[in-house]
C-alpha cells in the first residue's frame, strides 16, 4: 500500500450506484470523501459523512475548485436516465482531466464493456480492440482515448472494467431493469440471454473494493493502468437465475424470455429501453473478462459469494418479503471470500 500524504477523494457521481459504492468503501479505508453535487444540501441529508460541495460536473471551474487538495478523482458521473450522452459525457471527462492536470490527482474511471464490439468477443482482455457498434460505446471509447492521451501528459489514470453491475443502490442496470422489477415481490425472472450462453456479472461492493485497492497502489501503477475484473461468471446463463430462485425461496420461480421483439416499438419513448436494445449483442454470445493482470497487482479479486450478493441486492430493491429482507439485513457485510483464491482467473 502506498503512503498517502493527502487522503482526499473527490467523487463525481456520489449519489449513483458505482460512485456511492466507491465513496463508501474509500471512507471506510480512511479517505476523506468530497462529493460534487448540483444540490449539495439535499445530497448531504442522505450521506452526512461526506463533504458535499455545491457545483456541476459540466463546469470546469466547479470541478477544479472541488478537486483542490484531492489526490484522487473518481469519475463516476453519468447523465441521468441515459439522456444527452452526446452533449454531456465528453465535456465532463475533459473537466476531470483538466482538474487532474492542475492538482496532480489520479483519475479513477469505472469502465464498461460498451466500448467493445462483437469482434472482440468472447474473451475481452485489457488491450482487446475497441470497435464499438453503438453511439454510447463510441463515446466510452473516446473517454478512454482522452484519458490515455492525458496520461502521456502526466495525469495518472486507473480504469477498472467489469461485467454487468448489480448490487444495493444500483438502479440503471440489467439486473434491476431487466431481470426483476424493483419494489415488487418476485413472481418471475426475465432473462435477456439464451440458455447455454455465458454472461459475466459484477457485484458493486466488490467492484468498489477492487478500485479502492488499486487507488491505494496508484503511485506504483503504470501511468495509464487498465484492469479487468472477473466478477461472477455465469457459464451457461442459468446460474444467476438459480441464485435469484434460492434468494426468493421458490426453486420453481418462473423464468421468462426478455421481450426483445417489442424494443423497436418502445425504445423511441423510453431512453432506458433504447439503451438496452443497443446492448443486445452482449447477450447473444458468451462474454468473459480474464482478471490475470488485476490479480498480479492486488492478489485475489474481492468476491462476495453469489447467494449473499443476490440476496443483498434483492433486499435493497424491495423484491423480498419482510421476513426474508430482515434475515438479509442480519448477514455480514460483503467480504473477500477465501473461495476467490482458488477460482480460475482466465
Amino acid at each position: 500500500m502506498t503512503s498517502q500524504a493527502r487522503q482526499i477523494a473527490l467523487i463525481l457521481g456520489a449519489t449513483g450506484g458505482i460512485g456511492g459504492a466507491v465513496a463508501r468503501t474509500l471512507k471506510v479505508r480512511g479517505w476523506t470523501i468530497r462529493a460534487l453535487h448540483r444540490d449539495a444540501a439535499k445530497a448531504a441529508a442522505g450521506s452526512p459523512d461526506f463533504e458535499w460541495v455545491q457545483g456541476d460536473a459540466m463546469s470546469a471551474l466547479d470541478v477544479l475548485a472541488a478537486a483542490e487538495g484531492a489526490s484522487l478523482i473518481v469519475h463516476a458521473v453519468n447523465p441521468a436516465g441515459y439522456r444527452n450522452w452526446g452533449t454531456l459525457v465528453l465535456p465532463m471527462i475533459d473537466n476531470t482531466i483538466a482538474a487532474a492536470k492542475a492538482t496532480g490527482a489520479t483519475v479513477l474511471l469505472p469502465g464498461t464493456i460498451y466500448n467493445f464490439g462483437p469482434d472482440a468477443f468472447p474473451l475481452l482482455h485489457e488491450k482487446s480492440p475497441q470497435n464499438p457498434v453503438t453511439a454510447k460505446g463510441k463515446i466510452r471509447a473516446e473517454m478512454e482515448r482522452r484519458l490515455e492521451a492525458a496520461s502521456a501528459e502526466g495525469v495518472r489514470v486507473i480504469v477498472v472494467r467489469a461485467g454487468d453491475f448489480f448490487g444495493p443502490g444500483a438502479a440503471n442496470n440489467w439486473f434491476s431493469q431487466g431481470l426483476v422489477t424493483p419494489g415488487k415481490p418476485l413472481t418471475a425472472v426475465t432473462y435477456p440471454g439464451k440458455k447455454g450462453s455465458g454472461h459475466q456479472w459484477a457485484y458493486l461492493p466488490d467492484v468498489a473494493e477492487t478500485m479502492a485497492r488499486l487507488a491505494d497502489r496508484r503511485e506504483t501503477l503504470p501511468a495509464f493502468a487498465v484492469y479487468h475484473m472477473q466478477g461472477f461468471w455465469d457459464d451457461d446463463g442459468t446460474r444467476m437465475v438459480a441464485a435469484i430462485r434460492r434468494a426468493s425461496g421458490n426453486p420453481r420461480l418462473k423464468v421468462k424470455a426478455f421481450p426483445w421483439w417489442m424494443m423497436p416499438f418502445a425504445a423511441p419513448f423510453v431512453p432506458l429501453l433504447k439503451e438496452l436494445r443497443e446492448m443486445r449483442y452482449t447477450w447473444q454470445e458468451p462474454l468473459r473478462m480474464p482478471n490475470d493482470r488485476l490479480v498480479a497487482v492486488i492478489g485475489a479479486e474481492p468476491w462476495t459469494p453469489i447467494d449473499e450478493a443476490v440476496r443483498t441486492t434483492l433486499a435493497g430493491l424491495g423484491c423480498l418479503p419482510p421476513e426474508k429482507a430482515s434475515s438479509q439485513r442480519a448477514l455480514p457485510a460483503p467480504r473477500v471470500s477465501e473461495i476467490a483464491r482458488s477460482r480460475l482467473s482466465s
